[in-house]
Formats: structure tokens, sequence, C-alpha cells
């Protein structure tokens, strides 16, 4: 007998990316920069803490309780089964810079306990994403030029024809060089770290492969959305500061070059993931307001039935803000019961 319709976690998760997204939008509407973090994490923690999960954060900032952002250890839920770590962003990277570019998300994730990688120490890693037809033909031990040739094999074409997703930083350099020795097409992008790894990770989305470094919070997030749609990914741990490498050679050891895949990051077969816009991009729309309501996209994916759902969703905050603890106008008046 085939099992009966289970919970799509995932249709639970979005609520929470929608108001982290809605929550950020206006704060960078309203030019604070500097709170947008905090608000965001704060709705974000407000929708998580009403799903029926007994989650513990494993990808959050810092480890101190009583603190407006999400952080590493934080319990998640009501406490009610089933136990889950929880991967979580309220805002992918530093909201005065990411506010302002396209491709930023508000992110969650989660898969069963123990199931995520833990970053640890590790705040930077080099990262490599591909499709599905091209999952077991990347390897990192391999360069750039490489790992290419591997791929375009993979895709029964030339190097030529690929397009690569790189986020435009100093340190990518060299990496953007070699590409365009290549022949590769260089698709650079002022930020979407997540962003580019689902973007590999689909099918007709116009992006072959993505290169970066990028934090490894991100990874763990990009590697949730990447098993949903069966892609490929490798990680490698890339300290990008002399405290950095001191940090995760003391607790790694001989392991601190070790490659991760996909199966190493996430190691359960049943992933939720969801992800709303806040600025537009090249995978979601970003949060649109309007005199007659809110406008949110998201993204929500379940590996294990491999259902990829793209949620639009109207928001009537006149009538969400009687109710709703989560102050959507930006400015700190407490709210007085629970979320939608």
């Amino acid at each position: 007998m085939p099992e009966r319709p289970q919970r799509n976690l995932s249709l639970e998760l979005v609520r929470a990316t929608e108001s982290a997204a809605m929550v950020a939008a206006r704060h960078r509407d309203l030019g604070k920069w500097d709170s947008a973090n905090a608000a965001a994490a704060n709705a974000m923690r407000l929708v998580l803490q009403t799903i029926d999960m007994d989650g513990v954060i494993i990808t959050g900032e810092g480890e101190k309780h009583n603190t407006p952002i999400l952080f590493h250890g934080e319990m998640a839920g009501t406490g009610h089964p089933p136990a889950v770590d929880v991967a979580a962003d309220p805002i992918e990277g530093t909201p005065v810079r990411s506010l302002g570019r396209p491709n930023t998300l508000a992110l969650a994730a989660l898969a069963e306990r123990w199931s995520l990688w833990d970053p640890g120490p590790s705040v930077y890693v080099n990262e490599i994403v591909v499709g599905a037809q091209a999952r077991d033909a990347i390897d990192l031990n391999l360069n750039p030029t490489e790992n290419l040739q591997r791929i375009a094999e993979a895709l029964k074409c030339k190097v030529k024809d690929l397009n690569v997703f790189v986020l435009d930083k100093p340190r990518h350099e060299n990496l953007i060089r070699e590409l365009n020795e290549a022949g590769a097409r260089v698709k650079i992008n002022s930020g979407g770290f997540i962003v580019g790894a689902i973007l590999a990770a689909m099918s007709g989305t116009g992006v072959d492969v993505m290169m970066s470094i990028g934090r490894a919070s991100e990874a763990v997030l990009a590697a949730c959305a990447v098993k949903a749609v069966d892609g490929g990914i490798q990680i490698r741990r890339a300290p990008q500061s002399e405290d950095e490498m001191n940090r995760v050679q003391s607790a790694m050891g001989k392991r601190a070059r070790q490659i991760l895949t996909g199966a190493d990051l996430c190691k359960s077969d049943d992933v939720f993931f969801a992800a709303t816009g806040i600025t537009d991009g090249a995978l979601l729309h970003g949060v649109d307001f309007q005199r007659d309501g809110v406008t949110t996209e998201s993204l929500v994916m379940r590996a294990r039935s491999g259902t990829i759902r793209y949620v639009r969703a109207i928001h009537q905050l006149d009538k969400l803000m009687r109710f709703s603890q989560i102050d959507y106008t930006g400015n700190n008046k407490e709210r007085a019961s629970t979320h939608d």
C-alpha cells in the first residue's frame, strides 16, 4: 500500500520566509539598514515558533541567547515531533549591501535531526554546483578548466557553450580570468550565492554551473535546494583570513581541506526548502508594496517528492496587522498575537 500524504513542511516554512522578506524590504525602503537584519530575523523566528516541529538552528549567527538574530543552537518550533535541523537566513548577505542589489532572498530549510552539516568554525567555502546531468562530473580536486571540460562532456556540448555563474568579488579575479581563458561564458553577478546554486542545479535556467567562494552557512541552504532538484554540489573550506584559517585548522586538522558532497551536507532524503525574493532577481521577483496589498514570490521544494512550487502571495497588511506580533510597518510597534 502506498503511504498516505504527509505534511509538506516547506509550505509552512514559506510563511517564515515571506514574513522575513516583507520586513526586510520595508526596512530597506525606510533606509533602516542597521535594524533590517534583526527585524527580519525576529519575524522569521515568530513564524518558525508556530510550526509543529522540534527544531534546532544549525546555521545561526553566533551562539548568544536572547538576541534578535537567529543564533546557532536556538530551538525552533513548538517542540512537538518531528525532530529536525533548521537552516535559516532572514536576509542573504549583509543588509546594507544585499538589500540594494538583485537576487537577495529570505531562506529557510529543514531536514531530519543530525542530517544537516554544521559549518563549525568555517565562515567561507569554495563551491561548485551543476545540474543532474553533470552531477558525477565535478571534482574540486581539479582546476576550473578541467571541471568545465568534464561538465561539457557530460552535457554533450563544448566549453564555449557553458554559462558559468560567478559572484563579483575581488577574491574571484583569478577564477574569472581562468574561465575566460577556457572560453566559457561567464555571468558575473553582484550577489546571490544561493540563487546561483539553484539556477545551476535546475534545468532550463540558462546557467550550467556555479563556481564561487561564499559563506559556509549559505552552502548548507544551497545544498538543501540542490538536493531537491537532484543536482550536484561540492564544497571545500576556504578561509579568507588568517584568524579563520587558524580556527579551522585547530578544529579540523587534516580534514580542513576535505571535499564535502551533497550527501555530506545533507544526509537526509527528505529535505524541505523555502525561499522568498526580497529584491528582484533571476530566480524570483522581490517584495512589491502597493496601495492594496504586498506581493511576494517564493520557491518551495521538497526533495523526497521532487515537487517544486512557485508561490505568489498577496498579503493584506491592514488585516494582518490587527493580530500579528510582527511589525510590518518598520515602526517597532508592539503587536498583540500571532502571525497568519
